[in-house]
């Protein structure tokens, strides 16, 4: 990774949203006004701002908190078109990149630059319980810091995080009847026990015979 670069400017705006705008756009998407979507808005504008000009990019996001909504608000990139995918490091930043090069920037929030803004220190670090936490002036702070907490970087995206994901051949599940990918076993994930019910929407007597249980 190449060294850092620290952002010396302070934009209040996000891209050609004024911070209200954004906000109330948070808000119908996200359901609430989440300082994560907020400081997420800055930290997307901030590597569209070095994108190439006419670049076709994709995201890598490395959380699943919040973070990526911002994404999907301010760029064309979604979990649905595969555009956006999320590697979970449990680190507040995003990698933008060139699809097909893996050139890019990183961009995350610089603990450092936090000295000033003990609000959104304390939401960043979990220093306070959600309900003591002061939701007006951390918003306020989270604007008037702007994209000035941020860092960045200059990254090239590993070869296989790049291209397009597929799913490979798709065959009939024996056991539910339903489409799958061919390279998740003889039956599909969910009838191996990976859904995420209680009850199985599938009472089917194969299952006994493809997996040595009873069925349920």
């Amino acid at each position: 990774m190449a060294q850092e670069k620290i952002r010396d400017s302070r934009t209040r705006d996000i891209g050609s949203y004024s911070f209200k705008e954004f906000k109330d756009m948070v808000v119908k998407f996200h359901g609430y006004p989440a300082a994560g979507v907020l400081i997420g808005g800055y930290m997307v504008e901030a590597a569209k701002e070095r994108m190439p000009e006419g670049a076709q990019f994709e995201v890598i996001v490395e959380t699943r908190k919040c973070l990526p909504d911002a994404v999907q608000l301010l760029t064309s990139c979604t979990v649905g078109n595969n555009w956006m995918r999320v590697v979970n490091l449990g680190r507040y930043a995003l990698a933008m990149y060139e699809k097909y090069s893996g050139q890019g920037v990183r961009v995350a929030i610089d603990s450092e630059r936090l000295k000033e803004w003990s609000h959104i220190r304390a939401w960043l670090l979990k220093l306070l319980p959600k309900h003591l936490q002061d939701s007006e002036r951390l918003l306020d702070e989270i604007e008037k810091a702007g994209d000035s907490i941020l860092s960045i970087a200059d990254v090239c995206v590993r070869s296989d995080h790049l291209g397009k994901l597929s799913m490979g051949k798709i065959d009939i599940c024996p056991v539910c009847r339903e489409a799958y990918p061919q390279k998740d076993g003889s039956i599909c994930k969910g009838c191996q026990g990976d859904a995420p019910y209680i009850d199985s929407v599938v009472a089917n007597p194969m299952m006994q015979k493809c997996m040595g249980e009873k069925p349920v």
